[in-house]
C-alpha cells in the first residue's frame, strides 16, 4: 500500500516511438499527396466529361466572383486545395493521435505488467485524459483495493496462527497434567486414599480449566460471526444491571469489595438480546472482582445520551498500564504475561464483551488512572433486528 499519492506525469515517449510517429507523419502525408492527385484528376475528369456540371460549376464560380467581389474563384484549384489541404491535415491530426494513445495504451500496459510482477506498491501515474485516465484510475483502484484484501488475508492469516498457538498452549498445559496426574493412577503411583484422591482432584481441576477454554472459545467463536443471531427483545436496563449487581454482591462482599449501582433515569427501556448482555456485564463484574487488585468498590452507572445508553462498570483498584490498556480486547491477551490459568482466565472475556457489544451496533473502550479503572460500553437504544418481541 502506497504511503503517500505518486505524482503524476505525462507519458513520456521513447526516441523509437518518436521515430515512428514521424515515419507514420511522413507516410500518411506521401499518401495523401497521391489521394488528393488521384481526387483531382478524378474530378477534372468527371466535369470535363459532363456538359451539364461543367456549366454548373462555371456559374457557381461565376456568382462567387460577382457575390464575393472576388476572382479567387475563377480557378476551381483555388477551392479544390484548400479543402483537400484542411481534409488533410485533419486525417494526419487523427492518424498521429490515434497512434499516440495506441502507445499510452502500451505504456500503461507495460506499467501494469511492472505492478503484476510484485510491486504492489506502485502506481500508473500518467496524467492522462478522458477513457485513458478513466482507465488508469480504475487500474490503480483495483491495485488498491487488491493490496488492501492481500493485507488484510496476511493479517488474518497471522491471527489464525496465533490463535492456534494460544489455544495449544492453554489447552496444552492442563492437558499435561491431566495425563500426568492419571498416569500415577493407572500405575499405582499413590500411597493412600487421601493422595488417590488429591490426584483425582488435580486431575478433575484441570479438565474444568479446559472445558472453560472450549466453552469460551466456541462462545467467541459465535459472537464474532456477523450473521450471529441477535433475538432483540425489550427490556428495562437499569433493572437488569441491579440484577446483575444483587447476583455479584455476595462475592463481592467476601472479598471486601462493596458493589454499587447508579442511573439515570430510573428506568430506561432499550432493545436488545438480554442472554448477550448478561454475558457482557458478568465478564466485566467478573474481571473487576479477580483483577481489581486493592479495590473496595465496584460502580456500575448507567445514563441516557441521545439515542445511546452509556453503561460504565468502573472499580478502584490498581490502575492498569498503559501499554496494556491498549491490547485488553485483544483475544487471549492477560495483563499478567505469564498465562497462569491460576491466576488468569482464558483471555477471551474482553474479547467475547467487545464482540456481543459490536453485534448490537455498539462499542466498548476502557480508561484506568489512578483512581479509577472503567470499562464504558455504548449502546443504542433500538435496535436492528426485524425479529424482535417485547416483555411485559
Amino acid at each position: 500500500m502506497r504511503n503517500k499519492k505518486e505524482p503524476k506525469n505525462k507519458v513520456i515517449l521513447t526516441s523509437k516511438e518518436i521515430s515512428e510517429l514521424f515515419v507514420e507523419a511522413i507516410v500518411t502525408i506521401i499518401l495523401l499527396i497521391i489521394v488528393n492527385i488521384a481526387i483531382s484528376v478524378m474530378l477534372s475528369s468527371i466535369i470535363s466529361n459532363t456538359p451539364a456540371l461543367n456549366e454548373a460549376v462555371f456559374e457557381s464560380r461565376t456568382s462567387f466572383v460577382r457575390n464575393l467581389n472576388t476572382d479567387i474563384f475563377l480557378s476551381g484549384k483555388n477551392i479544390l486545395i484548400p479543402v483537400l489541404l484542411i481534409l488533410d491535415i485533419i486525417f494526419l491530426y487523427w492518424r498521429l493521435i490515434r497512434r499516440y494513445r495506441q502507445m499510452q495504451q502500451r505504456h500503461i500496459i507495460s506499467e501494469l505488467h511492472y505492478i503484476a510482477n510484485g510491486n504492489y506498491g506502485h502506481r500508473i501515474p500518467f496524467e492522462l485524459r478522458g477513457d485513458l485516465a478513466r482507465l488508469v484510475d480504475s487500474i490503480n483502484g483495483l491495485v488498491d483495493s487488491t493490496v488492501t484484501a492481500i493485507e488484510e488475508e496476511r493479517r488474518i492469516e497471522k491471527s489464525k496462527d496465533e490463535l492456534i498457538t494460544n489455544i495449544s498452549h492453554d489447552i496444552r498445559t492442563p492437558l499435561t497434567s491431566i495425563i500426568g496426574y492419571l498416569g500415577l493412577i493407572e500405575d499405582r503411583q499413590y500411597h493412600s486414599e487421601e493422595e488417590l484422591l488429591k490426584y483425582t482432584h488435580t486431575a478433575f481441576v484441570k479438565t474444568k480449566q479446559m472445558k472453560s477454554l472450549v466453552d469460551d472459545l466456541f462462545e467467541y467463536t459465535k459472537a464474532r460471526q456477523p450473521s450471529s443471531p441477535v433475538n432483540l427483545i425489550t427490556f428495562d436496563m437499569v433493572q437488569l444491571i441491579e440484577q446483575l449487581a444483587a447476583d455479584f454482591e455476595l462475592e463481592a462482599r467476601n472479598k471486601g469489595i462493596i458493589i454499587e449501582t447508579t442511573a439515570q433515569p430510573q428506568q430506561l427501556e432499550m432493545e436488545g438480546d438480554t442472554e448477550k448482555l448478561v454475558r457482557v456485564f458478568n465478564n466485566l463484574l467478573s474481571n473487576a472482582l479477580k483483577y481489581g487488585e486493592g479495590a473496595d468498590k465496584i460502580v456500575i452507572q448507567l445514563e441516557k445520551t441521545g439515542t445511546e445508553a452509556v453503561i460504565s462498570v468502573k472499580n478502584n483498584g490498581k490502575m492498569i498500564p498503559k501499554q496494556s490498556l491498549d491490547s485488553l480486547f485483544d483475544r487471549f491477551y492477560r495483563v499478567e504475561e505469564s498465562r497462569s490459568q491460576e491466576t488468569g482466565g482464558t483471555g477471551l472475556g474482553l474479547a467475547i464483551a467487545q464482540s456481543i457489544v459490536a453485534l448490537h451496533g455498539g462499542y466498548i473502550y476502557a480508561k484506568s488512572n489512578p483512581d479509577w479503572t472503567s470499562f464504558i460500553i455504548h449502546l443504542p437504544l433500538v435496535g436492528n433486528n426485524q425479529s424482535k418481541c417485547k416483555i411485559y
